[in-house]
């Protein structure tokens, strides 16, 4: 008896090694974590960079073309996950991985994953993918072409992007784009993934790690470990592409029927010494790269702060529907600069706005930089505080209206508005505090307009000098208190 027993002990125990053994080999995928990420990201930057291949037959998928192939639904990986095709826009296949339970399996590619109408080319590749929201008619999340990734905010309209990574944005012939080149996608929540990413490019390769989640709005906890491969010149931490082509301050820019088109209508900066700072976008006349000065900044962001359909008359775009992106630094990021780059544009197909954070300390060779931030992507300011906001900006000819316009001049109207100016009037004693650079203020005035409570507006006559803009800075005070947010405009 006491054989036997231990004999049914015996074949007991080799029966569950053998479950085991099974449940082992059906477990799918190799072990991942974001530190073997990490170390894989650091051993690439190591070796010589190698350009990823593009797929050259994808230049004839244009844009009317690509929306013929179509991710089959019954494929849909993690919970609402579907994958875009190679096209001319974004031609460089990229890897797909699922993670689930600490194990990434791959997704290979296939063409029967996508379906294509009939007479047109099959897929021929990756080239991202989009997290899809609850009904699967709509995205909110995507991340496809070099290392571009966006959200549709709080009201469902795609607009603006963001990048992982901007690197000599602005200097002529050097900007260089990295690739992500390969994504682990793990879903942590009903509408909530976190992404994982390799980024390589010349200059340096990425770890990335986005933990996005989907309510009210999209937020994002990034972060970025970057193995610097060569010195950088302009290293861009959290860069925002947008467009602005028009808006009120420049009607004459458009020749659309439309009153105004823009994704974002200003750069919005919370400093690390607490100042509100407001920098209306325009479309200059030429190539424009403004530095904002700073240490440990609180927040920067691109914003869509007029929301008016009126003021756009576009239902089909819908720019008064467009996403915010406000950037919280986590973490003490020192000294830097928060950039604003800008180039001429006569479409809104044309993204010529990006801002980015700029460390002030050079970046070697060698180094390895660590940046943790918060993204959110919505459509409530989170700049307006208690003190008054510039709400809308005009440029046009100085002087008396009805009058002569004074010759070399420009005419600045910022309008103000914000509780802290109730019940003031023009005997209590606001003014405006204006200071130009490369430029002469001529005359100015501050004054409540009519009919519009807790509306102040200021006027400026500015001469500029010399071959650049004139840089305004201006905000309302009293006797010593700041009323306003601070705004920086650029005369032409």
């Amino acid at each position: 008896m006491v054989e036997l027993h231990r004999r049914e002990m015996l074949a007991g125990l080799a029966a569950l090694m053998a479950a085991a053994q099974a449940r082992a080999a059906s477990t799918p995928g190799t072990p991942f974590t974001w530190d073997t990420l990490q170390a894989r990201a650091a051993a690439l930057a190591r070796q010589p960079y190698v350009a990823p291949t593009k797929v050259p037959a994808a230049a004839a998928i244009d844009y009317d073309k690509i929306g013929s192939i179509r991710y089959r639904e019954a494929r849909e990986l993690a919970g609402g996950i579907r994958l875009f095709p190679l096209g001319r826009y974004a031609p460089t296949p990229v890897a797909i991985n699922i993670v689930e339970n600490g194990r990434a399996t791959p997704v290979p590619f296939t063409p029967d994953l996508f379906e294509s109408e009939a007479g047109h080319a099959p897929a021929l590749g990756i080239a991202g993918f989009r997290a899809m929201a609850p009904g699967g008619k709509s995205d909110w999340m995507a991340f496809m072409g070099a290392s571009y990734f966006r959200t549709a905010g709080s009201q469902d309209q795609y607009g603006l992007s963001a990048r992982g990574i901007a690197i000599d944005t602005g200097i002529a012939g050097k900007e260089e784009f990295p690739d992500f080149t390969e994504f682990w996608i793990e879903r942590t929540g009903a509408q909530a993934y976190t992404i994982y990413a390799l980024m390589d490019g010349p200059s340096l390769t990425g770890a990335y790690r986005f933990e996005s989640t989907h309510a009210n709005g999209v937020r994002q906890r990034v972060s970025s470990v970057l193995n610097i491969r060569r010195d950088i010149q302009r290293l861009g931490i959290a860069p925002a592409t947008s467009m602005f082509w028009y808006g009120e301050g420049n009607r004459a820019a458009g020749s659309d029927w439309r009153p105004e088109i823009h994704d974002s209508d200003g750069l919005a900066l919370h400093t690390g010494a607490g100042e509100r700072i407001w920098r209306p976008l325009v479309n200059p006349p030429h190539e424009t790269t403004d530095s904002f000065q700073d240490e440990n900044p609180r927040g920067f962001g691109l914003i869509q702060r007029d929301r008016a359909f009126d003021h756009y008359q576009d239902d089909g775009a819908f720019y008064d529907r467009r996403a915010n992106l406000w950037v919280q630094p986590q973490g003490q990021w020192g000294k830097g600069a928060v950039t604003l780059f800008a180039f001429p544009t006569a479409a809104e197909t044309v993204d010529n706005i990006v801002a980015f954070w700029v460390p002030a300390a050079p970046v070697r060779k060698g180094q390895r930089l660590q940046f943790d931030y918060a993204l959110d992507w919505g459509s409530t300011d989170p700049t307006l505080a208690t003190a008054a906001h510039a709400v809308e900006t005009w440029r046009g000819t100085a002087g008396r209206p009805g009058g002569e316009a004074i010759a070399g001049a420009k005419k600045l109207v910022v309008d103000f508005v914000g509780p802290g100016l109730a019940g003031l009037d023009r005997s209590s004693g606001v003014i405006p505090q204006i200071d130009v650079a490369r430029g002469k203020l001529l005359a100015s005035a501050a004054y409540p307009v009519v009919g519009q409570p807790n509306r102040w507006r200021v006027t400026a006559d500015i001469a500029p000098e010399g071959s650049g803009p004139a840089d305004v800075r201006l905000y309302l005070k009293r006797g010593t208190t700041s009323l306003s947010e601070t705004v920086l405009a650029p005369i032409f």
